[in-house]
């Protein structure tokens, strides 16, 4: 049997995604990374996103994450995230309605955390669309 990574992509409320996988492609602060078998180990920065993975047996599951950190050593893959969502979890209208009031709020100066955390959480889910 051919090489597998071991993937675990945790929320703060939840394991999101556990399971075996052929590939993960994530977006970090540095561009796009694919994870094959055997990556080299190392540490990134995630944005508001989406992470696809393919499975074992190659069905592929598109995640949405708010941002957070990815861990790849020993063909374990780690993603954790204050907030990461299945994309068959995620309600579109609400994701846009959410993404626009944010904008708005954010425009109108509201500059808290609360709002950013808001749109960007928002942000990937609507990114899910994009590459659903």
């Amino acid at each position: 049997m051919a090489d597998l990574l071991h993937v675990e992509v945790v929320s703060a409320d939840r394991t999101v995604w556990s399971g075996d996988a052929q590939m993960v492609v994530a977006r970090t602060v540095e561009g796009d990374i694919g994870i094959l078998p055997r990556h080299e180990p190392i540490m990134a920065v995630l944005v508001p996103g989406a992470a696809v993975i393919t499975g074992s047996d190659g069905a592929r599951q598109v995640i949405a994450v708010d941002g957070g950190f990815i861990s790849v050593a020993q063909n374990q893959v780690s993603i954790l995230s204050q907030f990461a969502q299945l994309g068959e979890e995620v309600d579109l209208d609400k994701a846009k309605a959410d993404f626009t009031e944010a904008q708005e709020l954010i425009a109108g100066g509201d500059d808290s955390l609360a709002t950013k955390e808001r749109l960007d959480r928002a942000r990937g889910q609507l990114k899910i669309a994009d590459r659903s």
